[in-house]
């Protein structure tokens, strides 16, 4: 039974996509960063110590997108055409939107996914000092288009 289980462990493998149709492929992805009222003028105003809060959030999700393969252990390295992140500032929120694409033969799903976490972890870090309350939410898939398991679109976004 204990060699079953660490066996399974160890049966781990990046799924093959050579036979699968090269497509356009986009995903857009969306979280939240929910911060205090004080913390979201801050950023406005341009006064948080660090800096530029969302210039630096845009540049570290579209890094994070273009490296994800680096840190998803099976995901595929892939060619990005663009990857954007977007922000929506609201009382007490930072809304979070990544759209990603590619021409390949799987999804970049998890690209726009990683953008947005990695955007709103790059939001806690530079505010922390300000703001130890915020919390992360909300990030999941909003839709995505291209392949053979066709498009995908969440409901109420």
């Amino acid at each position: 039974m204990e060699q079953d289980r660490n066996q399974n462990q160890h049966d781990l493998r990046m799924v093959d996509v050579s036979e699968k149709e090269i497509t356009l492929r986009i995903a857009r992805a969306g979280g939240k960063i929910l911060v205090g009222r004080e913390t979201v003028k801050r950023i406005q105003d341009g006064a948080i110590p660090k800096g530029n809060v969302l210039a630096a959030a845009r540049l570290a999700g579209i890094n994070a997108a273009k490296r994800t393969s680096e840190i998803i252990p099976l995901c595929h390295q892939l060619p990005l055409n663009s990857a954007n992140v977007d922000f929506e500032i609201g009382e007490g929120e930072i809304s979070i939107t990544s759209t990603v694409s590619c021409h390949g033969r799987t999804g970049v799903e998890m690209e726009a996914l990683s953008a947005v976490s990695t955007a709103a972890l790059t939001i806690y870090d530079m505010c922390k000092a300000l703001d130890k309350s915020m919390k992360i939410t909300e990030i999941e898939l909003l839709e995505k288009s291209g392949g053979k398991s066709g498009d995908y679109r969440k409901e109420d976004s």
